[in-house]
C-alpha cells in the first residue's frame, strides 16, 4: 500500500473513529440515564479556525443529574460538564460519558495529527523566480474551476463552497487556483475578503484574481475594475485582452494601437505594485490565422510591460492539435527563454485535453483548465486527465506528482461539492475507467493487467472492476468466487460452477435482467451453487 493510500484510509479510520464514539456518547446517554431530552438545534456557526459555517447541534439533557454534552463536530473534542455531583448510584453513567468523551478527543487529535500530515503543499510565490518554464519536461498547473468552470450551465457554487475547494486544491497542491474575478460580481469581491483570513498561508499563495486590462481610451490608475484587482491582494493577477484584430476592431471597436496600449498600461500598472501579472490572450490561436503579425504584437506589448506568462487562449474551441503545435512553435521560437508561455483550451471540437498535451510538447511550461473539465458551454480542458497523461505518459515534472493517487478522489469531491453526478465514463477518474466487461478481456487480464489497462488504476485512486453480464466470460465468474474467497471445491468443481452460474446470467439477460450493477445478485447465486 503507497504511502497516500495510507494516509487515505487513516484519514477514513480516524473520521469513522470520531462520529462512531460521538454517537456512542448519546446512546449512553439515552440509554442508560432516566432522561428527558429537548434537541435546539443552533444556526450556522463559524469554525473556530477556519471560519466555515459548521452545523452544531445543541443536545440539552434534563435528570436529577443534568448534564450537557457540546458537540462541536470532528475537529472539536466533546466537552461533558456536571451540574450535580454523581450520585453513588449514578457513578458508572458519569464515568461512561467521560471515557466516551476521551475517545473522542482522542481521535480527534489523531485526526489533527493526521491532517497535518496530509500533504504537503509548496507556495507559489517563487515558481516562476529562476525564469521561463519550457515544457513538456516541467509544467505547472493552473486551475480556473472556480473562475471559468462556474460559467457552464446549471453551475453555481456559493462562497462557502468556493473556500473549500480552493482549500481542496491548494491541499492537492495545484499551482496557481483563479479564484474569481473580483471586478465582475459581489460573489467573488466576498471570497477574496474571506479568503485573506480563512484560508492558510500557502492557500493564499496560489490565489489568482481574474480581470481585463483597462477600458479603452482611459488609464488603468483609474480604472475601478483594476482596482478591484488590487483591493483582491492576490499575490498574481491574470488580465484577459483581446489578440484577434477582428475582435479588437469589430467587437470591442477600438484602435488596434490603442489595444496594444491597453495590454501595456495594465500590465505595467499592475508590476508596479508588486503583482505577479499573466496575460490571457483572448482568440489567439484564431486571431493568428487571421493576422499573425497582431496577435504577435499583443504578445510583445505584454512582454514590454513586464508579464511572465502569455496564456495563449484557444476561446471558441475550434483550433486543431496540429495548428496548435505549428502556432505555439512560432511563438516559443520568439518568446521562449523570455517567458512562459501558457495554453488555455476550450472543449468544443472535444480536443482541449489533446491540444493542452500538444501546446506542452511543443514547449508550454503552464496549462489552464478546470477539474472534471467544467466550464463555459461544452467546457474547458480537463486537468483530471491532462495531469496525469503528463504525470504517466509524458513523464512530466509538475508540484501535484506526488499527490496524483488523490486525483480521484479530488473529481468526485468537486462534483459533490456543486451537486453534480459523477462522469462514470471520465478518463482516470471515472467510475468505468478501468471496469471490464467483455470475457475475453477479463481473462486476458487474469494473467497480465496490463493486457487491457494503459496504467494501474491505483496510480490514480480508482480501482479495477470486473462487471457481469451476458458478454462475460468464465473468467468473471471465477474472480467473483475468487473474491468471495469461498472454499466450494478444487479447480475443477469451481470451473463447472462457475459455467453453471454464466449460463443462468445469459439466460436471464435475455430476458431483461441485468447483472452490472447488482453484484450482491450473483454472489446470492454463487453462494446457492
Amino acid at each position: 500500500m503507497t504511502a497516500s493510500k495510507q494516509r487515505q484510509l487513516t484519514s477514513r479510520m480516524s473520521t469513522d473513529t470520531i462520529s462512531t464514539a460521538a454517537i456512542f456518547l448519546n446512546f449512553l446517554i439515552l440509554l442508560r440515564a432516566p432522561t428527558t431530552l429537548s434537541f435546539q438545534p443552533t444556526p450556522l456557526a463559524p469554525h473556530h479556525s477556519t471560519g466555515l459555517p459548521l452545523r452544531t447541534t445543541h443536545h440539552t439533557v434534563t435528570s436529577s443529574r443534568t448534564t450537557a454534552l457540546r458537540d462541536h463536530s470532528n475537529d472539536v473534542p466533546a466537552e461533558v460538564t456536571s451540574a450535580a455531583a454523581a450520585t453513588d448510584a449514578g457513578d458508572w453513567i458519569q464515568r461512561d460519558l467521560e471515557d466516551a468523551a476521551a475517545v473522542v478527543g482522542s481521535a480527534a487529535a489523531d485526526a489533527d495529527v493526521e491532517q497535518s500530515m496530509f500533504a504537503s503543499p509548496t507556495s507559489s510565490t517563487d515558481l516562476l523566480r529562476d525564469g521561463a518554464i519550457v515544457g513538456p519536461a516541467k509544467v505547472l498547473v493552473y486551475d480556473t474551476t472556480l473562475r471559468d468552470g462556474t460559467q457552464m450551465e446549471s453551475i453555481s457554487v456559493s462562497c462557502d463552497d468556493k473556500l473549500k475547494i480552493a482549500n481542496r486544491l491548494s491541499r492537492f497542491n495545484i499551482d496557481y487556483i483563479e479564484a474569481g474575478w473580483p471586478g465582475s460580481n459581489p460573489k467573488d469581491e466576498q471570497f477574496f475578503s474571506r479568503a485573506k483570513t480563512e484560508l492558510d498561508p500557502i492557500a493564499k499563495s496560489k490565489l489568482v484574481a481574474f480581470g481585463s486590462t483597462r477600458r479603452k481610451n482611459a488609464k488603468a490608475h483609474d480604472d475601478p475594475q483594476i482596482a478591484k484587482l488590487i483591493e483582491s491582494e492576490a499575490p498574481t493577477v491574470c488580465i484577459v485582452a483581446k489578440a484577434h484584430l477582428w475582435q479588437v476592431t469589430d467587437i470591442i471597436r477600438a484602435d488596434p494601437e490603442e489595444n496594444l496600449e491597453m495590454i501595456r498600461d495594465s500590465v505595467s500598472y499592475l508590476t508596479s505594485l508588486g503583482r505577479k501579472v499573466m496575460v490571457d490572450l483572448e482568440h489567439f490561436f484564431d486571431g493568428h490565422k487571421f493576422d499573425a503579425g497582431y496577435a504577435l504584437d499583443c504578445c510583445r506589448a505584454a512582454v514590454d510591460a513586464g508579464a511572465e506568462v502569455l496564456v495563449m487562449c484557444d476561446t471558441n474551441g475550434g483550433s486543431m492539435p496540429w495548428e496548435v503545435e505549428e502556432i505555439t512553435r512560432g511563438a516559443m521560437e520568439e518568446f521562449g527563454g523570455k517567458v512562459t508561455l501558457g495554453m488555455h483550451a476550450h472543449n468544443d471540437c472535444g480536443l482541449a485535453v489533446a491540444n493542452s498535451l500538444t501546446a506542452a510538447k511543443a514547449g508550454v511550461g503552464l496549462i489552464q483548465g478546470t477539474i472534471n473539465g467544467i466550464g463555459e458551454r461544452t467546457g474547458n480542458a480537463d486537468l483530471c486527465s491532462i495531469v496525469p497523461s503528463l504525470a504517466l505518459h509524458v513523464d512530466s515534472k509538475m508540484n501535484c506528482n506526488e499527490h496524483l493517487s488523490e486525483i480521484t478522489s479530488l473529481s468526485r469531491f468537486l462534483d459533490e461539492t456543486l451537486n453534480r453526478p459523477p462522469n462514470r465514463g471520465a478518463p482516470y477518474v471515472g467510475a468505468s475507467a478501468f471496469a471490464h466487461k467483455g470475457g475475453l478481456h477479463v481473462a486476458a487480464l487474469e494473467r497480465s493487467p496490463d493486457s487491457y489497462q494503459h496504467i494501474d488504476p491505483t496510480k490514480v485512486g480508482n480501482q479495477l472492476r470486473v462487471l457481469i453480464s451476458e458478454l462475460s466470460g468464465r473468467q468473471n465468474i471465477l474472480g467473483k468466487i475468487k473474491k468471495l474467497d469461498l472454499d466450494i471445491g478444487d479447480d475443477a468443481v469451481v470451473a463447472e460452477r462457475a459455467l453453471v452460474i454464466l449460463d443462468r446470467v445469459k439466460k436471464l439477460e435475455s430476458m431483461g435482467y441485468t447483472f452490472e450493477g447488482a453484484d450482491a445478485s450473483v454472489e446470492l447465486m454463487i453462494l446457492h451453487s
